[in-house]
């Protein structure tokens, strides 16, 4: 799903619209542009580059003034302080846990309209898991708009305003986080009719 809203895939059928354009078919660049910044699963990187080289590229064709520059830095670095304190170490040094919160100060060093996070708990220890999860909840304070897949579903309910229950690529529940997580949506979708 993720990948189709980016532009990485093609929808077969339907329609992708965003602030009431339609977006199917445009193409990632043009996404970027639009505003929609995807953290993909998987942390991709670049490696051998900085920490502050990645946040770099993270800023390619924004087309804004230094001040606004320094702005979001400072804005990524209070986010996640050890990016400041790693700033010049390699991305491949770090822990999965710096990667993934680099990985998603990348994408907001674009100021996004909306940011779409694939499973950013991948991978990572349970405290850490929370440390990236304070910070989408930090953000939805600050008013951004994140699109949140998660694995982990408790965890993502207790972060969300509102949840879709995908199966076999159909939506098969929705509705205000807290209505999904009390109710067996969840359940009969993981565990099948037999958890009813």
């Amino acid at each position: 799903m993720l990948k189709a809203i980016s532009g990485l895939l093609r929808p077969s059928a339907g329609s992708i619209r965003f602030d009431g354009a339609e977006i199917s078919g445009a193409s990632p660049r043009d996404i970027v542009r639009a505003g929609l910044l995807h953290v993909a699963e998987g942390r991709a990187l670049f490696r051998s580059q900085s920490v502050a080289a990645n946040l770099d590229l993270g800023l390619y064709g924004a087309g804004i003034g230094r001040a606004d520059e320094r702005r979001r830095y400072e804005r990524v670095y209070a986010l996640f302080p050890v990016l400041r304190e790693r700033s010049s170490s390699a991305a491949g040094a770090l822990s999965g846990g710096q990667q993934q919160m680099l990985a998603i100060g990348q994408a907001l060093m674009r100021d996004p309209q909306l940011l779409m996070l694939d499973e950013p708990s991948l991978g990572l220890a349970p405290i850490i898991v929370d440390q990236v999860l304070d910070v989408v909840v930090q953000l939805r304070g600050e008013g951004a708009t994140i699109l949140l897949v998660e694995q982990m579903v408790e965890r993502a309910l207790e972060v969300a305003d509102y949840g879709y229950v995908l199966q076999g690529g159909r939506v098969v529940a929705e509705g205000a986080s807290a209505s999904l997580a009390a109710g067996d949506a969840i359940r009969r979708a993981y565990l099948g009719a037999a958890a009813g």
